[in-house]
């Protein structure tokens, strides 16, 4: 059981020592309570006149928490103090402060709390800058932009007093009915890994712990159901699932948070051999391992594993989940007693809690002095410059799925109909996470806290000679159809139609998209086809703008319209840059993170299937996408030139690689239009034979080329052999010799250069430390080289 206190001031104050010994003699001070209260999260809420927080009220069958009693053997974390309810900055901070010195007051050694806020699309509180979903961060193609963005976040957080970031989401998305979609990267796994890794460095650049979520399998659930089993096999689980983890992990990611599904039966929080012999034996991961909200509980309730909260907390913590979020219902109290009772190891305990204090400590949080009172200056949570990178990324993010008349850019109509259910209200840039999707909804009358317009006003802002005719038409989700004639008339009599369609993002239902959002087909929501289709049947050109959480099947309406625009929820600064890619000021130059379906039920289905995925003679069913992974049209023309290999002409024959060497292939992409463009090169790789069937090709790097009409740069990817290595029946990761292809392409389908690659010598088996990520090098075809060192940086 626990020794004796030791006196209060001693080693672990010495800045000096190692962090790991100063934490271990910390321990060794603290009793049983003590560290398991190291365990504990409680959500509370920032109080507005700037008193102290307040436990949060989320569940009224629970008696309320007792401040006092939470923090008086101290307290591991402060879950979203200003994530739960609209507070000015100012106040939230001097309540986040006076807190703090409640929670050191409490405890004998006078130990702070670390807090926790959502920052998925920002950091998620009142006033804070919004910035565009995570499928808009892939469509970028652009690492270190979201670099950039997450470090702006990071700061941001960091101002307020806050220390933890519960981003990014490194789910590949699997299934386009799942509603949280809208909170994925993308359906490639190098596309997630390279941009869920930029995130991560960018938010602990600032001083914030990175939390990978949700560790794992989540995205990949039965019929895409949030909270729904999944039957991944372990080939899939290791080749399409684990890879972002384990580049972000490698990164230095500070936190993982794990998922709430059960893989193949076994619920993720309670899976010793995912969150211990993978994550930590295997990879090497130190940090924390917090639960997501209610996770440990589910436990009990859904999952009916344990039979009670306490032996729920006790599986999740021998799993190895090191704190429990939201509040204290299954550890606490209750692991204190099974360790006293002899059912707990108290071993367990300290291990988690050596964990959050090492967390604490890195933090400065156990140096002697350390104070939780902000300074004096001014809270602004969105700054121009943080503005401007929420502008760039969403102008990078716009893709143009259709163009086939040339009616985009506008030519300045004379007069234009904007019709659609989001044409006029800044709903449409909102994700799931936002503050005012996720919180302000909640408080009617609450003012946004930021400047969001909404495309009708952009679209003034930027054709100001043109006559600009609204009408709504319909709803999301509605079923009416009373506002079609309005709407049908103004096309009429329009140059051109704009409709902007799409979803409206909430939880657990009360959306179109979000989280408990799913979808039971990939129909737009409502009757928004039908609007649009009445539309196309009245003659006038119609631009659909589709501003949206996930790709829908658009049908044959799409084919017969003049131009088609995909948006997903692009953030407060969407707007502008919608209305800036159809006037030609912003040219197109986002790729797709996500294929948009055919057909309503050509799902789930993603490029990364084998050749049965397929389209074939022996099913009726086409799961062909009518846009693949990668397409994005712009307003210039490209050509790709002078292919080659290992910085030579490339001859067409094959070219020799070791199993543990490497290969260079490139080509000159030159802008031969008139206007500015943007070229992403995409590499795939293809095994025409393997030990198991394979994607018929995968992502394994990219650059995105920005280029002035006439522009021309050299870009060459040097792929390593491990980026050919798959898990094989044995369920061993190799290298295995033979023939590849490398193609050079515009999409997943688009391939413009493709070169042979014999692998020549044994098979290898690789693990964890292989090379995940292939270089890049950019340089003018006349001028000094650059170089860069990851996929597009």
């Amino acid at each position: 059981m626990t020794p004796p206190p030791e006196p209060l001031d001693g080693a672990w104050r010495d800045t000096s020592l190692p962090d790991g010994e100063r934490v271990d003699h910390l321990l060794a001070a603290m009793t049983l309570e003590e560290k398991a209260a190291q365990l504990n999260g409680v959500w509370v809420s920032a109080d507005a006149s700037g008193a102290p927080v307040a436990p949060h009220q989320h569940d009224a069958s629970r008696e309320p928490l007792a401040w006092e009693k939470v923090i008086e053997n101290g307290l591991g974390q402060l879950t979203r103090p200003f994530g739960t309810a609209p507070v000015d900055p100012v106040a939230g901070r001097a309540s986040l402060a006076r807190s703090q010195r409640e929670v050191m007051a409490a405890n004998r050694f006078g130990i702070p709390a670390i807090a926790h806020e959502e920052c998925l699309t920002g950091l998620a509180a009142w006033r804070a800058t919004i910035h565009p979903v995570p499928p808009a961060w892939g469509a970028a193609f652009d690492p270190g932009l979201v670099e950039r963005m997450a470090a702006g976040i990071g700061g941001t957080m960091r101002r307020l007093g806050v220390h933890q970031g519960l981003a990014p989401v490194l789910d590949v998305a699997r299934d386009l009915r799942w509603g949280r979609v809208e909170e994925t990267i993308g359906e490639d796994p190098y596309l997630v890994a390279t941009i869920g890794a930029a995130y991560v460095r960018g938010l602990q650049s600032a001083g914030v712990i990175a939390t990978l979520k949700h560790f794992a399998g989540y995205a990949a659930s039965r019929a895409g159901r949030n909270h729904a089993p999944v039957s991944v096999g372990p080939r899939e689980f290791a080749d399409v699932v684990l890879p972002p983890f384990e580049a972000a992990v490698r990164e230095g990611a500070g936190s993982v948070m794990n998922s709430y599904n059960d893989n193949d039966g076994l619920p993720a929080a309670a899976d010793r051999r995912l969150l211990t012999g993978l994550l930590r034996d295997r990879w090497g991961f130190e940090g924390t391992l917090v639960s997501d909200y209610f996770a440990v509980t589910f436990l009990d309730t859904v999952h009916r594993v344990a039979g009670d909260p306490g032996h729920a907390g006790a599986l999740a913590l021998k799993a190895g989940v090191d704190v429990e979020l939201p509040d204290p219902h299954c550890y606490g109290d209750r692991l204190v007693a099974l360790v006293r009772a002899g059912e707990l190891d108290e071993a367990l305990v300290d291990r988690s809690a050596r964990r959050v204090l090492l967390h604490k400590c890195s933090l400065g949080m156990l140096d002697p002095g350390w104070s939780p009172d902000p300074d004096d200056s001014p809270v602004d949570l969105d700054p121009a410059e943080q503005r401007a990178l929420a502008r760039a990324l969403a102008e990078r993010s716009i893709v143009l799925l259709d163009n086939p008349r040339g009616v985009l850019p506008l030519a300045a109509p004379r007069t234009l109909a904007l019709v659609g259910p989001l044409a006029d209200t800044p709903d449409a840039m909102f994700g799931c996470y936002t503050f005012p999707a996720h919180v302000g909804r909640n408080h009617p009358g609450t003012p946004l806290g930021v400047d969001v317009p909404t495309v009708h006003e952009a679209l003034r802002g930027e054709l100001p000679e043109t006559r600009i005719v609204h009408a709504q038409g319909c709803s999301v989700d509605g079923p009416g159809t009373e506002g079609f004639d309005s709407a049908l008339a103004a096309a009429r009599e329009a140059d051109v139609c704009v409709v902007v369609l799409g979803d409206r993002s909430d939880l657990f239902g009360r959306g179109t998209s979000g989280e408990g959002c799913d979808a039971e087909d990939l129909r737009l929501p409502g009757v928004q086809q039908e609007l649009w289709e009445a539309l196309v049947a009245t003659g006038t050109p119609v631009v659909a703008v589709l501003v949206t959480g996930r790709p829908y099947a658009l049908g044959a309406v799409a084919d017969a319209s003049a131009a088609v625009v995909q948006a997903f929820m692009p953030g407060e600064e969407g707007a502008s840059a919608i209305a800036g890619v159809l006037s030609g000021r912003i040219g197109p130059g986002g790729r797709l993170p996500l294929s948009v379906p055919r057909s309503p039920g050509g799902q789930p289905a993603t490029y990364l299937g084998a050749p049965l995925a397929r389209r074939s003679e022996v099913s009726s069913v086409d799961p062909t996408p009518r846009h693949p992974f990668g397409h994005g049209l712009t307003y210039t023309s490209f050509s790709w030139e002078d292919p080659r290999v290992g910085g030579r002409p490339f001859d067409g024959a094959p070219v020799s690689v070791p199993t543990d060497g490497e290969v260079t292939v490139g080509c000159t992409v030159r802008n031969t239009g008139h206007l500015p463009g943007t070229e992403v090169v995409q590499v795939y790789l293809h095994d025409p034979v393997a030990r198991v069937a394979l994607p018929v090709r995968r992502l394994v790097g990219y650059a995105r080329i920005d280029l002035e009409p006439g522009e021309a740069r050299a870009v060459d990817f040097t792929v390593h052999a491990d980026q050919s290595s798959y898990t094989g029946p044995d369920g061993v990761r190799a290298v295995d010799p033979g023939r590849l292809e490398l193609s050079l392409a515009a999409s997943s389908e688009d391939l413009r250069h493709t070169f042979a690659v014999d692998l020549t010598g044994p098979a290898r088996t690789v693990d964890h430390t292989r090379r995940l990520t292939c270089a890049v090098r950019l340089d003018p075809v006349d001028g000094e080289a650059a170089a860069h060192g990851g996929p597009g940086r």
